[in-house]
């Protein structure tokens, strides 16, 4: 960070949430709370860290989930993306992955 001429910033850090767009079902990145989350949390914040980096173009030094925020239809989507193929998320049903991953992290609005 390189604030103007005659300004200052301390400390050099700051806290901000960020949303994600979950990506759709099926398509490239719906996995991404497969890869970083398990029972609602960040499974590795270091490793969260990278990519929230990358989409914000700053150094990020910590970051954690705190719930994925959707509708009902993109919730049906992921369920039905989900029950394709239960084998990757080792799990006996669509229910046991949401849990699994995502804990009581999901949000439905309407």
């Amino acid at each position: 960070m390189e604030p103007e001429r005659g300004v200052s910033v301390a400390p050099n850090r700051f806290e901000t949430t960020m949303e994600r767009r979950a990506d759709p079902p099926g398509e490239p990145g719906w996995l991404f709370f497969r890869d970083h989350c398990w029972r609602g949390d960040a499974t590795d914040e270091a490793h969260l860290c990278d990519p929230t980096s990358e989409a914000l173009g700053v150094t990020v030094v910590s970051a954690s989930f705190r719930e994925l925020r959707t509708d009902e239809a993109y919730l049906s989507a992921l369920r039905e993306a989900i029950a394709d193929d239960l084998a990757p998320f080792r799990a006996d049903d669509v229910d046991e992955v949401l849990h699994k991953y995502l804990g009581s992290s999901v949000h439905v609005r309407s």
